[in-house]
């Protein structure tokens, strides 16, 4: 195995960026979508993929939650990251000048207030920093891009306006997978429990299912449906928790969520990071 982490985009991407601040040791590897990335470690090209999965401006990120069941992968680690997007364009290039701003979706979304005061018409791409590399090849002073200081550096281009997100906590949390389970201890602080779930076919599953994290102190942060198998009756759960499996509570939520279900299963118990103490 490469000492390698594999992400989502291209270099100066904010999951490379995110990368570097996590594992600044190992290599990048790019790809070019989220299967790409969880492949490259199920193969073992990579020990580690840097995924993102929610944002706070633009919500969670398509297409990735029901990837991770299939990926076969477990969750090792969570990472809080500011996002801090530039307005690019060629060098020599004028903010007045500019007309068009190409980026992915997430991106355009977290900015779309500061786009429509500017006058600017949104273009969606694959990724950040593949949008700085387009107008590069271009060459075109009124095409623009949404990307990272460090795309800007890598392509040789312009930071026109700074920092334009709409929100300024914009934040996006990721997700470290691996190929194997490396649970955090119960002795190493606040940790976090993800897991996924599909309830039993009968009236009112999901509130039993979770009625147990309620009646045993549990407190749950996240939980995302999503459907599966092509069907509109068939929908898998992903949830997130505070806790450690080893705590009482939580084992005795998880036994109730069990009963209810008919698939369960634990991706991963981790540290959770500092930023949900700030926050």
């Amino acid at each position: 195995m490469t000492d390698k982490i594999a992400f989502q985009g291209e270099l100066g991407a904010n999951s490379h960026i995110a990368c570097r601040e996590v594992y600044p040791d190992l290599e990048p590897l790019p790809c070019a979508t989220f299967e790409d990335a969880f492949a490259a470690v199920a193969d073992q090209t990579a020990r580690y993929a840097m995924i993102p999965i929610e944002n706070s401006v633009a919500g969670r990120v398509a297409d990735v939650h029901h990837l991770i069941p299939e990926a076969g992968l477990f969750i090792i680690g969570e990472h809080f990251a500011p996002i801090r997007h530039q307005l690019i364009g060629l060098p020599g290039a004028a903010l007045s000048r500019l007309k068009r701003v190409r980026s992915h979706p997430q991106a355009l979304g977290q900015c779309r207030k500061t786009l429509r005061t500017l006058g600017l018409e949104a273009i969606k791409t694959a990724d950040t920093a593949g949008a700085a590399r387009e107008i590069k090849a271009l060459g075109d002073p009124e095409e623009g891009a949404l990307a990272s200081a460090l795309a800007a550096d890598i392509h040789g281009l312009t930071i026109l306006q700074a920092d334009i997100a709409d929100a300024g906590h914009n934040t996006t949390r990721f997700l470290v997978f691996a190929r194997a389970a490396n649970d955090a201890a119960p002795e190493d602080g606040p940790c976090v429990t993800s897991f996924v779930f599909r309830v039993r076919n009968v009236p009112a599953a999901l509130y039993k299912a979770l009625g147990g994290f309620a009646t045993n102190g549990v407190n749950m942060t996240k939980l995302e449906s999503y459907l599966e198998g092509g069907s509109f009756s068939a929908a898998m759960f992903y949830a997130d928790i505070e806790g450690h499996p080893s705590e009482r509570g939580v084992q005795l939520a998880l036994e109730e969520l069990s009963f209810f279900s008919s698939f369960l299963k634990v991706l991963g118990v981790y540290a959770a990071h500092p930023y949900r103490r700030r926050a």
